[in-house]
């Protein structure tokens, strides 16, 4: 039998007694309620008025207006006959009150007149005691049908209560325990629910579900395997070399490129903990350092340079870490990474010789803009003709021109030979004044020009740093250069030093308009120049005083907060003999 009809059958005989008992219960009191409406409204009436007339029969003898109270008693009573006989006794006893009307004295008038009185309340008190009995037949059916009932209903409710939350709270159960069975990929599991109501279809279709899900889970071993040796060939003929950890840093795969770079074969690489090989190969240490340091994987900046086959090439590393979050959770578990990497060596052969380019045309620029200065010259001093008014703004126009270029053709020199290595630094012992008085000196002419004061802070004491004098004089120069140009006229520049660790700090807090967070992190990146700047530059500034800098071992940074300046400072060694 069906659950929902179980449930309907149930609870619809449950209603239905229910109702019935409501229906008995009524109609067993409105029966009473009847029987006793009538034994009130017609036998006790009448015995009242009976008492009353033989009352009335007492006082004719003393009260002149008692034969009119027996009047009206006795049509009161001639109104309520109600049962058998009566009426012949309402009858004589209304023909023996009309001769007493003119006889009031006869005693045997009287006499009959009590005797139909009597009579009549005989008849009303074996009325009532009829009544009254089946009163209490009524009230006995009542008793008994009423109970007999209401038991009827909590034995009904009493089998529902125990056996229908059972009948449908079990299978649940043991189908949810089924389902996590199943979500544990134990899919054997089976659910047996017998009978043909709604759980029985449910275990039909849930075992058909185990079943078939079971048989995808079998023949999914095969697809695996077959995805498993398609990912391999895909990464054996990736030309890049490519090697993978699990989360105990165990090779799981490394494609051929890979293996030829590292000089070893797969049976030695394969399946071993990656810091067992990498205490008998330089280049496996050198890959898998970061990762078991803990560090933050990265791509590295400077191209690896490994020989292989007899030739160096360049490659670049990237260590991807594999993170998932597994299915029905929410956190994210660390299973292993992938380390590639990317052979540069085409590029950075296009990017020597793109280098060389700009040297070689740098240089050749130099020769012509010479020429144009010393040109300008020669008519500024006149020795080949006057020169009108219009004719020296030209010229001041020319010689604004060629300077400009000049300064980008030797931008263009500096960075071309930080990139290929041939700037050549004199690193010595130097005073970190000196060099702050040079670059002071060198802008003083445009600190003048737009009446800003340049600050100085300085330790008490003397520090002695190792650096190429020039360069670094010419790094501070540009950052002093760049706070003076684009801070507000009248205003000031601080440039400070101070010891910092085993570094000193040079630092130079302009009072310009600062610089826009988003722009913070490009402003050292080549060309880059901040939208919107109305100042002049070729955007390699910075640039090239960053790889000057790090060259020399310091390290170059800026702070700045928008409307209200920057601050740009850079750090070089302590000579060793002042080490504090």
């Amino acid at each position: 039998m069906k659950i929902k009809t179980k449930l309907t059958l149930g609870v619809g005989v449950l209603l239905v007694l229910i109702v019935l008992l409501a229906i008995m219960g009524i109609n067993q009191i409105m029966s009473l309620a009847t029987a006793t409406e009538q034994i009130l409204e017609a036998n006790y009436n009448s015995l009242d008025y009976s008492r009353n007339m033989l009352k009335t029969l007492d006082e004719i003898a003393v009260e002149k207006d008692a034969l009119e109270k027996f009047e009206r008693q006795l049509g009161a009573q001639e109104s309520n006959i109600t049962e058998i006989g009566e009426d012949e006794l309402t009858e004589s006893l209304r023909s023996h009150f009309d001769q007493l009307l003119t006889r009031t004295a006869d005693t045997l008038l009287l006499k009959n007149i009590r005797k139909d009185l009597n009579d009549i309340m005989k008849i009303n008190l074996a009325a009532i005691e009829r009544k009254s009995i089946v009163a209490g037949k009524a009230a006995d059916q009542a008793i008994l049908w009423i109970p007999a009932t209401g038991a009827l209903c909590f034995i009904i409710a009493f089998i529902l209560l125990f056996n229908l939350p059972s009948n449908i709270a079990n299978p649940i159960q043991e189908l949810t325990e089924s389902i996590k069975q199943i979500a544990s990929e134990k899919y054997s599991e089976r659910v047996h629910f017998e009978g043909h109501n709604e759980f029985g279809e449910l275990a039909t279709s849930f075992n058909t579900m185990a079943k078939k899900l079971q048989e995808y889970n079998d023949s999914n071993l095969s697809k695996i395997m077959i995805e498993k040796k398609r990912i391999e060939t895909l990464i054996n003929n990736m030309h890049d070399p490519v090697i993978g950890l699990d989360e105990s840093k165990t090779v799981i795969f490394a494609n051929a490129e890979a293996l030829k770079i590292i000089g070893v074969k797969d049976t030695e690489m394969l399946g071993k903990p990656a810091q067992d090989i990498a205490v008998t190969n330089d280049l496996m240490r050198l890959l898998i350092k970061d990762i078991m340091t803990g560090e933050t994987p990265k791509e590295t900046k400077v191209p690896l340079k490994i020989f292989a086959n007899g030739k160096g090439k360049l490659f670049e590393k990237e260590v991807i870490p594999i993170r998932i979050t597994p299915t029905g959770e929410s956190d994210i578990i660390d299973i292993g990474d992938v380390i590639i990497l990317r052979n540069v060596t085409s590029y950075k052969e296009l990017d020597v010789a793109k280098t060389n380019f700009i040297s070689t045309l740098s240089h050749e620029f130099k020769t012509p803009i010479a020429a144009i200065q010393m040109s300008v010259d020669l008519l500024r001093k006149e020795e080949l003709g006057a020169v009108t008014p219009e004719q020296k703004e030209l010229l001041d126009s020319i010689e604004d021109d060629s300077n400009r270029l000049l300064k980008i053709t030797g931008e263009i020199l500096n960075l071309s030979q930080v990139e290929t290595g041939n700037i050549q630094l004199t690193i010595a012992a130097t005073d970190p004044r000196t060099i702050v008085n040079n670059a002071v000196r060198m802008n003083k002419v445009m600190a003048d020009q737009k009446n800003i004061r340049i600050d100085f802070d300085f330790p008490a004491h003397p520090l002695v740093i190792d650096a190429d004098e020039d360069k670094t004089t010419w790094v501070l120069s540009n950052l002093l250069g760049n706070a003076i140009r684009y801070s507000y006229d009248q205003s000031s520049v601080l440039l400070s030093i101070m010891q910092d660790g085993n570094f000193v700090r040079f630092s130079v807090k302009d009072t310009g308009q600062g610089i826009s967070p988003e722009y913070i992190g490009k402003v050292f990146d080549r060309y880059f120049r901040i939208p919107g700047t109305k100042k002049e530059g070729t955007g390699l500034g910075l640039s090239i005083s960053k790889e000057l800098i790090e060259a020399q071992g310091g390290h170059i940074g800026v702070e700045s907060e928008y409307a209200a300046g920057s601050t740009f400072s850079f750090t070089l060694p302590l000579h060793p003999l002042k080490e504090t």
